[in-house]
């Protein structure tokens, strides 16, 4: 961890660290705000960059793959909502229709 006079830089290693102890250590936010001296800002974005998410299959996703997979699948509909249409269109309908 280095710090400077403006504002502190923490490493990805101690930010976990610190989202793990308030998921699984039983302290506060505030507790380990004033025990690390990390503002509570930092810290509630870090609990959501960090956060863990147990799938069925027992895969484990952080909060950032999780919206990159909502992401995705937001791209991937539009894009069969856009192939749907480009099948009515090019699709010949029969005078019976």
């Amino acid at each position: 961890m280095s710090t400077d006079k403006r504002s502190a830089r923490y490493d990805e290693e101690f930010k976990r660290t610190i989202v793990n102890l308030y998921q699984n250590g039983g302290k506060t936010q505030e507790a380990l705000c004033k025990e690390y001296g990390i503002s509570l800002t930092s810290l509630s974005r870090w609990i959501k960059q960090y956060s863990t998410v147990k799938t069925d299959e027992g895969e484990i996703l952080t909060a950032k793959q999780v919206k990159d997979l909502q992401k995705r699948n937001a791209q991937l509909e539009e894009e069969l909502l856009i192939l749907k249409k480009a099948i009515a269109i090019f699709t010949p309908h029969s005078s019976n229709d």
